[in-house]
């Protein structure tokens, strides 16, 4: 993948330490600088910042491809063998997923491998990967 700008995301979180177990410890997200009220993470090139902050509600979903999903949420586009392998990952660690690891738009244009789970805060991610990476923003 050629040379892009990283993004910068923060978000809210209940617990700092749960946060840390989650992005550092469970997908393997070294940390950065960090407080007492947030920490950063490298977030596979990029950074994102959990705070701590009181619960949001975050249920909203939009219908997608036949299934509910989290109309906030963040996540990042990876590898083939990498998205299988955090999938695999993710299912021997028993994380519930809000949409389990699967092919979304089979047989389209952004024909994708994609999966939603929430961090211990209730965050939603989506991981996400595309045989096709030239088809990232394809729309026909």
């Amino acid at each position: 993948m050629k040379d892009i700008p990283r993004f910068h995301l923060a978000f809210p979180v209940r617990d700092l330490e749960e946060a840390r177990c989650f992005y550092a410890g469970l997908l393997g997200c070294p940390t950065g600088r960090e407080s007492d009220l947030w920490i950063d993470f490298d977030f596979f090139g990029h950074q994102i910042v959990t705070h701590l902050a009181p619960p949001e509600s975050a249920a909203a979903t939009n219908p997608v491809d036949g299934e509910d999903v989290p109309v906030r949420h963040f996540g990042v586009i990876l590898e083939w063998d990498q998205w299988e392998a955090l999938a695999d990952k993710l299912k021997k660690a028993g994380v519930k997923f809000v949409i389990e690891p699967g092919i979304r738009f089979k047989d389209q244009i952004g024909e994708q491998a994609t999966m939603f789970f929430k961090d211990p805060s209730g965050n939603a991610l989506e991981f996400k990967s595309f045989r096709d990476i030239s088809r990232v923003f394809a729309r026909d």
